[in-house]
Protein backbone atom coordinates (compact mmCIF):
# COMPACT_ATOMS: atom_id res chain seq x y z
CA UNK A 1 0.00 0.00 0.00
CA UNK A 2 1.27 3.00 -1.05
CA UNK A 3 1.27 6.19 1.51
CA UNK A 4 -0.35 9.08 0.53
CA UNK A 5 1.36 12.27 0.71
CA UNK A 6 -1.19 14.52 3.22
CA UNK A 7 -1.09 18.85 2.65
CA UNK A 8 2.38 20.84 3.18
CA UNK A 9 3.02 21.97 6.19
CA UNK A 10 4.99 24.96 6.42
CA UNK A 11 7.19 24.94 9.13
CA UNK A 12 8.26 28.53 10.72
CA UNK A 13 11.26 29.45 11.17
CA UNK A 14 12.32 30.12 15.07
CA UNK A 15 12.21 33.66 16.22
CA UNK A 16 15.42 35.24 16.60
CA UNK A 17 16.28 37.42 19.87
CA UNK A 18 18.35 40.16 20.33
CA UNK A 19 20.18 39.58 23.69
CA UNK A 20 20.59 42.88 25.42
CA UNK A 21 21.09 41.76 28.98
CA UNK A 22 25.05 41.33 29.20
CA UNK A 23 25.24 43.09 32.56
CA UNK A 24 22.95 40.06 34.00
CA UNK A 25 25.01 37.62 32.55
CA UNK A 26 27.13 37.77 29.18
CA UNK A 27 26.99 35.48 26.57
CA UNK A 28 30.52 33.02 26.50
CA UNK A 29 32.79 34.22 24.32
CA UNK A 30 35.20 32.09 21.95
CA UNK A 31 38.52 32.57 23.78
CA UNK A 32 36.20 31.15 26.98
CA UNK A 33 34.81 28.14 25.09
CA UNK A 34 38.35 27.38 23.38
CA UNK A 35 39.97 27.64 26.70
CA UNK A 36 37.22 24.84 28.38
CA UNK A 37 37.94 22.71 25.24
CA UNK A 38 41.53 22.80 25.61
CA UNK A 39 41.43 21.64 29.44
CA UNK A 40 39.16 18.91 28.18
CA UNK A 41 41.38 17.44 26.12
CA UNK A 42 44.09 18.30 28.69
CA UNK A 43 46.37 14.67 30.24
CA UNK A 44 45.00 17.01 33.38
CA UNK A 45 41.56 16.77 33.07
CA UNK A 46 39.67 16.15 35.94
CA UNK A 47 42.64 15.77 38.25
CA UNK A 48 42.51 17.33 41.80
CA UNK A 49 44.92 20.37 41.79
CA UNK A 50 45.44 19.29 45.60
CA UNK A 51 46.61 15.90 44.59
CA UNK A 52 50.80 14.96 44.87
CA UNK A 53 50.58 12.77 41.85
CA UNK A 54 52.14 14.40 38.48
CA UNK A 55 48.39 14.81 37.00
CA UNK A 56 47.62 16.32 40.26
CA UNK A 57 50.72 18.56 39.93
CA UNK A 58 49.94 19.94 36.01
CA UNK A 59 46.56 20.79 37.02
CA UNK A 60 47.86 22.72 40.11
CA UNK A 61 50.12 24.29 37.69
CA UNK A 62 47.62 25.20 35.15
CA UNK A 63 45.42 27.05 38.02
CA UNK A 64 47.79 28.79 39.63
CA UNK A 65 49.01 30.43 36.11
CA UNK A 66 45.25 31.31 36.01
CA UNK A 67 45.31 32.64 39.70
CA UNK A 68 48.78 34.73 38.24
CA UNK A 69 46.97 36.22 34.92
CA UNK A 70 43.75 37.18 36.82
CA UNK A 71 45.78 39.21 39.59
CA UNK A 72 48.15 41.01 36.66
CA UNK A 73 44.36 41.90 35.04
CA UNK A 74 42.65 43.05 37.91
CA UNK A 75 45.66 45.22 38.53
CA UNK A 76 46.28 47.33 41.74
CA UNK A 77 49.32 45.47 42.97
CA UNK A 78 47.58 42.34 43.82
CA UNK A 79 49.43 39.27 44.30
CA UNK A 80 48.21 35.40 43.00
CA UNK A 81 47.99 34.59 46.36
CA UNK A 82 45.71 37.49 47.01
CA UNK A 83 43.21 35.60 44.67
CA UNK A 84 40.50 33.29 46.12
CA UNK A 85 38.66 31.29 43.35
CA UNK A 86 34.76 30.78 44.44
CA UNK A 87 31.51 29.97 42.88
CA UNK A 88 30.18 33.34 41.57
CA UNK A 89 29.91 36.94 42.98
CA UNK A 90 27.98 36.32 45.26
CA UNK A 91 29.57 33.97 47.38
CA UNK A 92 32.34 36.81 47.04
CA UNK A 93 30.67 39.44 48.09
CA UNK A 94 29.45 37.51 51.17
CA UNK A 95 32.75 35.75 51.91
CA UNK A 96 33.91 39.86 51.76
CA UNK A 97 31.80 41.35 54.33
CA UNK A 98 31.50 38.76 56.57
CA UNK A 99 35.29 37.09 56.34
CA UNK A 100 36.94 40.61 56.91
CA UNK A 101 33.99 42.58 59.07
CA UNK A 102 34.96 39.32 61.63
CA UNK A 103 38.74 39.52 61.09
CA UNK A 104 38.77 43.48 61.51
CA UNK A 105 36.92 42.90 64.78
CA UNK A 106 38.61 40.00 65.78
CA UNK A 107 42.03 42.16 65.29
CA UNK A 108 40.47 45.08 67.37
CA UNK A 109 37.16 44.57 69.14
CA UNK A 110 35.70 48.01 69.06
CA UNK A 111 35.66 47.47 65.49
CA UNK A 112 31.55 46.51 64.79
CA UNK A 113 30.55 48.67 62.09
CA UNK A 114 30.17 48.06 58.46
CA UNK A 115 29.38 50.89 56.04
CA UNK A 116 27.58 49.80 52.93
CA UNK A 117 26.73 51.89 49.95
CA UNK A 118 22.71 51.73 49.38
CA UNK A 119 23.16 50.62 45.84
CA UNK A 120 25.28 47.53 46.33
CA UNK A 121 23.93 44.15 44.55
CA UNK A 122 21.66 42.33 47.06
CA UNK A 123 24.50 39.87 47.56
CA UNK A 124 25.73 42.77 49.91
CA UNK A 125 22.17 44.28 50.95
CA UNK A 126 20.66 40.89 51.57
CA UNK A 127 23.55 40.59 54.29
CA UNK A 128 22.83 42.95 56.48
CA UNK A 129 20.46 40.87 58.75
CA UNK A 130 22.78 38.51 59.60
CA UNK A 131 25.66 40.53 60.10
CA UNK A 132 23.00 42.46 62.40
CA UNK A 133 22.63 39.05 64.28
CA UNK A 134 26.53 38.62 64.87
CA UNK A 135 26.77 41.36 66.71
CA UNK A 136 27.46 44.28 63.89
CA UNK A 137 25.95 47.53 63.19
CA UNK A 138 25.31 48.17 59.34
CA UNK A 139 25.18 51.78 58.28
CA UNK A 140 23.78 52.13 54.32
CA UNK A 141 24.96 55.12 52.59
CA UNK A 142 22.95 56.81 50.09
CA UNK A 143 23.58 58.22 46.96
CA UNK A 144 23.44 61.52 45.30
CA UNK A 145 20.43 62.23 42.57
CA UNK A 146 23.58 61.01 39.92
CA UNK A 147 23.87 58.16 41.40
CA UNK A 148 27.09 58.46 42.74
CA UNK A 149 27.94 57.63 46.40
CA UNK A 150 30.53 60.28 47.61
CA UNK A 151 33.30 60.02 49.93
CA UNK A 152 31.66 63.11 51.54
CA UNK A 153 28.76 60.74 52.55
CA UNK A 154 30.53 57.67 53.70
CA UNK A 155 33.10 60.41 56.15
CA UNK A 156 29.82 61.02 57.90
CA UNK A 157 29.65 57.33 59.29
CA UNK A 158 33.43 56.78 59.45
CA UNK A 159 34.95 56.51 63.28
CA UNK A 160 36.84 54.27 65.04
CA UNK A 161 34.38 51.62 65.70
CA UNK A 162 34.29 51.06 61.73
CA UNK A 163 35.61 47.43 61.02
CA UNK A 164 35.04 47.41 57.19
CA UNK A 165 33.51 49.94 54.30
CA UNK A 166 32.36 48.21 51.32
CA UNK A 167 31.03 50.45 47.73
CA UNK A 168 30.57 49.01 44.58
CA UNK A 169 32.74 50.06 41.57
CA UNK A 170 30.46 50.47 39.12
CA UNK A 171 26.54 50.03 39.77
CA UNK A 172 24.60 47.18 38.21
CA UNK A 173 21.58 48.85 37.03
CA UNK A 174 22.63 52.62 36.35
CA UNK A 175 26.22 51.81 35.56
CA UNK A 176 27.86 55.22 37.43
CA UNK A 177 31.36 54.72 38.14
CA UNK A 178 31.89 55.11 41.96
CA UNK A 179 34.72 56.89 43.55
CA UNK A 180 36.33 53.68 45.06
CA UNK A 181 40.07 55.05 45.23
CA UNK A 182 39.10 58.28 47.24
CA UNK A 183 36.21 56.03 49.66
CA UNK A 184 39.22 53.32 50.23
CA UNK A 185 41.68 56.44 51.65
CA UNK A 186 39.29 57.37 53.54
CA UNK A 187 38.41 53.87 55.00
CA UNK A 188 42.29 53.37 55.73
CA UNK A 189 42.22 57.08 57.10
CA UNK A 190 39.55 55.84 60.38
CA UNK A 191 41.30 52.62 60.62
CA UNK A 192 38.87 50.36 58.51
CA UNK A 193 39.20 47.89 55.78
CA UNK A 194 37.80 48.44 51.90
CA UNK A 195 36.06 45.80 49.69
CA UNK A 196 34.57 46.71 46.63
CA UNK A 197 32.58 44.76 44.21
CA UNK A 198 33.75 45.49 40.65
CA UNK A 199 31.98 42.51 38.94
CA UNK A 200 30.41 44.80 36.91
CA UNK A 201 33.40 46.86 36.03
CA UNK A 202 35.97 44.62 35.53
CA UNK A 203 36.46 44.06 31.87
CA UNK A 204 34.83 47.13 30.69
CA UNK A 205 36.66 50.06 32.30
CA UNK A 206 40.24 50.40 34.12
CA UNK A 207 39.86 49.36 37.89
CA UNK A 208 41.31 51.90 40.53
CA UNK A 209 42.00 49.00 43.41
CA UNK A 210 45.58 50.14 44.25
CA UNK A 211 43.74 51.01 47.97
CA UNK A 212 41.65 48.44 48.14
CA UNK A 213 41.50 45.53 50.57
CA UNK A 214 39.81 43.24 48.44
CA UNK A 215 37.81 43.26 45.00
CA UNK A 216 35.23 41.13 44.29
CA UNK A 217 35.15 40.01 40.31
CA UNK A 218 33.08 37.74 38.48
CA UNK A 219 33.02 35.52 35.14
CA UNK A 220 30.04 35.28 33.29
CA UNK A 221 29.78 39.19 33.36
CA UNK A 222 32.36 39.21 30.46
CA UNK A 223 31.74 36.21 28.59
CA UNK A 224 33.69 33.47 31.20
CA UNK A 225 31.56 30.41 32.42
CA UNK A 226 28.45 30.52 34.53
CA UNK A 227 29.55 29.96 38.25
CA UNK A 228 33.39 31.09 39.07
CA UNK A 229 34.47 34.42 40.42
CA UNK A 230 37.13 35.42 42.35
CA UNK A 231 37.71 37.41 45.89
CA UNK A 232 41.07 39.04 45.72
CA UNK A 233 42.06 40.11 49.02
CA UNK A 234 45.28 40.89 50.28
CA UNK A 235 47.68 38.96 52.39
CA UNK A 236 47.69 41.50 55.18
CA UNK A 237 43.80 41.87 55.34
CA UNK A 238 42.52 40.29 58.40
CA UNK A 239 40.08 37.97 57.68
CA UNK A 240 38.34 34.98 59.24
CA UNK A 241 36.95 31.85 57.56
CA UNK A 242 32.99 31.04 56.98
CA UNK A 243 33.51 27.57 55.23
CA UNK A 244 36.06 24.50 56.88
CA UNK A 245 37.56 21.79 55.51
CA UNK A 246 40.51 21.02 53.00
CA UNK A 247 42.54 24.39 53.45
CA UNK A 248 42.44 24.96 50.10
CA UNK A 249 42.39 28.59 48.62
CA UNK A 250 44.59 29.67 51.12
CA UNK A 251 42.15 28.47 53.94
CA UNK A 252 40.01 30.66 52.65
CA UNK A 253 37.24 29.13 50.96
CA UNK A 254 38.20 25.06 51.44
CA UNK A 255 36.79 22.58 48.39
CA UNK A 256 38.44 21.45 45.48
CA UNK A 257 38.71 24.10 42.96
CA UNK A 258 37.04 23.94 39.38
CA UNK A 259 40.39 24.71 37.04
CA UNK A 260 38.15 24.32 33.63
CA UNK A 261 35.92 27.40 34.53
CA UNK A 262 38.85 29.02 36.05
CA UNK A 263 40.35 28.79 32.39
CA UNK A 264 38.02 29.98 31.03
CA UNK A 265 37.51 32.48 33.09
CA UNK A 266 40.68 34.28 32.86
CA UNK A 267 40.36 33.14 28.89
CA UNK A 268 37.46 35.44 28.96
CA UNK A 269 39.17 38.26 31.06
CA UNK A 270 42.06 38.14 29.01
CA UNK A 271 40.18 39.48 25.66
CA UNK A 272 38.06 42.13 27.73
CA UNK A 273 41.27 43.76 28.32
CA UNK A 274 43.01 43.63 25.14
CA UNK A 275 42.49 47.28 23.62
CA UNK A 276 40.20 48.05 26.80
CA UNK A 277 40.60 51.59 26.24
CA UNK A 278 39.15 50.96 21.88
CA UNK A 279 36.22 48.95 23.24
CA UNK A 280 35.24 51.01 25.89
CA UNK A 281 35.46 54.11 23.83
CA UNK A 282 33.51 52.34 21.05
CA UNK A 283 30.86 51.10 22.87
CA UNK A 284 30.38 54.05 24.44
CA UNK A 285 29.52 55.68 21.17
CA UNK A 286 27.16 52.91 20.42
CA UNK A 287 25.50 53.87 24.11
CA UNK A 288 24.97 58.00 23.32
CA UNK A 289 23.94 57.01 20.17
CA UNK A 290 21.25 54.59 21.60
CA UNK A 291 20.25 57.61 24.02
CA UNK A 292 20.00 60.24 21.35
CA UNK A 293 17.51 58.26 20.12
CA UNK A 294 15.11 56.83 22.66
CA UNK A 295 15.63 59.43 25.14
CA UNK A 296 14.34 62.07 22.20
CA UNK A 297 11.96 64.87 22.84
CA UNK A 298 8.72 63.25 22.52
CA UNK A 299 9.35 59.82 23.56
CA UNK A 300 8.63 59.65 26.98
CA UNK A 301 11.99 57.99 27.38
CA UNK A 302 14.24 59.85 29.95
CA UNK A 303 17.66 58.53 31.63
CA UNK A 304 17.93 57.11 34.99
CA UNK A 305 21.14 59.76 35.02
CA UNK A 306 22.40 62.46 33.67
CA UNK A 307 26.18 61.53 34.62
CA UNK A 308 28.51 61.65 31.79
CA UNK A 309 28.91 58.44 29.17
CA UNK A 310 32.88 59.35 29.03
CA UNK A 311 34.16 58.99 32.22
CA UNK A 312 31.70 58.62 34.73
CA UNK A 313 29.84 55.49 33.13
CA UNK A 314 30.32 52.17 32.25
CA UNK A 315 30.38 52.14 28.11
CA UNK A 316 28.19 49.52 27.40
CA UNK A 317 25.20 49.89 29.70
CA UNK A 318 21.77 52.22 29.13
CA UNK A 319 19.57 53.06 32.07
CA UNK A 320 16.05 54.50 30.98
CA UNK A 321 12.62 55.07 32.47
CA UNK A 322 9.16 55.44 30.70
CA UNK A 323 7.52 57.32 33.50
CA UNK A 324 4.00 56.10 34.14
CA UNK A 325 4.47 52.98 32.75
CA UNK A 326 5.61 49.44 34.41
CA UNK A 327 9.18 48.18 33.18
CA UNK A 328 7.08 44.39 33.16
CA UNK A 329 5.31 45.07 30.79
CA UNK A 330 7.89 47.10 28.82
CA UNK A 331 10.21 43.39 29.12
CA UNK A 332 7.28 40.90 28.00
CA UNK A 333 6.80 43.62 25.04
CA UNK A 334 10.18 44.10 24.11
CA UNK A 335 10.20 39.89 24.66
CA UNK A 336 7.70 39.22 22.19
CA UNK A 337 9.87 41.40 19.73
CA UNK A 338 12.81 39.64 20.14
CA UNK A 339 14.77 42.22 22.48
CA UNK A 340 16.03 40.19 25.77
CA UNK A 341 16.52 43.27 28.28
CA UNK A 342 16.52 43.43 32.35
CA UNK A 343 14.03 45.24 34.42
CA UNK A 344 15.48 47.42 37.18
CA UNK A 345 11.92 46.80 39.22
CA UNK A 346 11.74 43.45 40.90
CA UNK A 347 7.94 41.65 41.13
CA UNK A 348 7.82 39.96 45.07
CA UNK A 349 5.21 38.45 46.63
CA UNK A 350 2.97 39.37 44.05
CA UNK A 351 3.42 43.46 43.94
CA UNK A 352 5.72 45.34 41.51
CA UNK A 353 8.81 46.90 43.96
CA UNK A 354 10.92 49.53 42.43
CA UNK A 355 13.89 49.05 42.40
CA UNK A 356 16.41 49.83 45.72
CA UNK A 357 19.31 51.50 43.90
CA UNK A 358 16.63 54.01 42.16
CA UNK A 359 14.73 54.37 45.30
CA UNK A 360 18.46 55.38 47.27
CA UNK A 361 19.01 58.17 44.23
CA UNK A 362 15.53 59.41 45.02
CA UNK A 363 13.92 58.69 41.72
CA UNK A 364 9.59 58.61 42.47
CA UNK A 365 8.12 55.72 42.77
CA UNK A 366 6.45 56.29 39.18
CA UNK A 367 9.02 56.60 37.59
CA UNK A 368 11.20 54.21 38.60
CA UNK A 369 8.25 51.60 37.96
CA UNK A 370 8.58 51.63 34.34
CA UNK A 371 12.82 51.21 34.13
CA UNK A 372 15.18 49.53 31.94
CA UNK A 373 18.28 48.10 31.51
CA UNK A 374 19.55 47.81 28.21
CA UNK A 375 23.15 46.23 28.21
CA UNK A 376 26.01 45.00 26.15
CA UNK A 377 29.01 44.57 24.65
CA UNK A 378 31.11 45.07 21.26
CA UNK A 379 29.74 42.29 19.97
CA UNK A 380 26.33 44.23 19.56
CA UNK A 381 26.30 46.17 16.67
CA UNK A 382 25.07 49.70 15.93
CA UNK A 383 22.12 48.56 13.92
CA UNK A 384 20.49 46.26 16.37
CA UNK A 385 20.87 48.97 18.73
CA UNK A 386 18.81 51.15 16.40
CA UNK A 387 16.53 48.94 15.65
CA UNK A 388 16.00 48.12 19.29
CA UNK A 389 15.35 51.25 19.58
CA UNK A 390 12.98 52.22 17.14
CA UNK A 391 10.54 49.83 18.52
CA UNK A 392 11.17 50.31 21.96
CA UNK A 393 9.97 54.13 21.32
CA UNK A 394 6.65 52.53 19.28
CA UNK A 395 5.93 49.80 22.23
CA UNK A 396 5.97 52.78 24.56
CA UNK A 397 3.66 55.10 22.74
CA UNK A 398 1.42 51.82 22.09
CA UNK A 399 1.15 51.13 25.63
CA UNK A 400 0.01 55.20 26.27
CA UNK A 401 -2.10 55.08 23.54
CA UNK A 402 -0.59 56.71 21.38
CA UNK A 403 -0.28 59.46 23.37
Amino acid sequence: MAWESGPSVSVSEPQKFVYLDYAASAPMRQEALDAEAAYERAPYAGANPNSLHTLGREAYRALEGARGDLARLVGGRFRPSDVVFTSGGTESNNLALYGMAEGARGRDRKRTKVIISAIEHDSEEDVAPSLRDRGFEVVFVLPGRDGVVSVEAVEKYLDNTTALVSVMSANNETGVIQPVAQIARAAHKAGALFHTDASQAFGKVPLDVADADAVTVAGHKIGGPVGVAALLIRGRCPFRPQTFGGGQEGGKRPGTQDVRSALAFVAAAKACCQDLQKTRAEVALRAQHLYALICAEGTGIVPTTTTQMDEGRLPGLVSVMAPGLDSESLVLQLDAAGYEVSAASACASGSLDPSHVLSAMGIPRDEAFGSLRISFDERVGEGELAEFGRTLIKIVARLRGGR
